[in-house]
């Protein structure tokens, strides 16, 4: 789909279904190229950009992926799967400082810098939870490939099914990679998934404080 044939955001939100099943057919490179940079786009705390990926295509690879997500046929039959990961040390190994280049040759103040420079890692080595902050950056990279892919006219699965010790030892993670969540693409296969509905907002969002519900 070219990008003049895109979908409005609108219609990909209000359509999106995750895919029960593939077709299995190949994606183009320059297709999966821009999913995923679409996702490298995304928001993140102090612009770290703590996510890692890795695009499973291969069929054997697939297969043994499969394994590792209790056996869910999608991640066979999909045409690339998407496995994304949170890095808690990159920011040790060199993110920190590649973030503060590129900072400072785009503008950023030189007091901003050296402030982020000392309170980046002194907040990040401590923190209570740092699994749960990797999960809220990944997921944000992550739906935003979702969403590209779906705009472009292919198929999603968000999958959170699989053993992570089995993922990262498959696709020989590093120690400080947690991984977050499976994004499966590809053309679907057969029906669609059924809409089974959406809780309106009286019931979800609420004005100032809890218990004023949104009308």
């Amino acid at each position: 789909m070219t990008e003049e044939a895109e979908k409005l955001l609108s219609r990909v939100i209000a359509e999106r279904r995750a895919t029960p099943s593939f077709d299995g057919g190949r994606i183009p490179d320059g297709d999966l190229q821009r999913i995923l940079a679409a996702g490298l786009r995304a928001p993140s705390s102090y612009n770290l950009q703590p996510w890692r990926f890795v695009v499973v295509r291969e069929a054997e690879q697939k297969k043994l992926l499969r394994s590792a997500a209790y056996n869910q046929p999608k991640v066979e039959e999909a045409s690339a799967v998407v496995v994304a990961c949170g890095d808690a040390s990159g920011w040790r190994s060199g993110d920190l400082d590649e973030m503060l280049r590129m900072g400072r040759e785009a503008g950023m103040p030189e007091s901003y810098a050296e402030a982020a420079k000392a309170k980046i890692p002194e907040y990040l080595s401590s923190h209570p939870n740092i699994v749960m902050w990797l999960n809220r950056q990944v997921m944000l990279a992550f739906t935003h490939m979702l969403l590209m892919a779906e705009a472009m006219g292919y198929d999603t699965a968000p999958m959170e099914g699989f053993d992570p010790e089995k993922v990262r030892e498959l696709l020989r993670l590093p120690l400080s990679y947690a991984v977050v969540a499976l994004l499966a693409i590809g053309r679907l296969k057969g029906p669609d998934k059924y809409d089974s509905g959406r809780f309106n907002m009286a019931r979800m969002v609420f004005v100032e404080e809890y218990g004023r519900p949104w009308r």
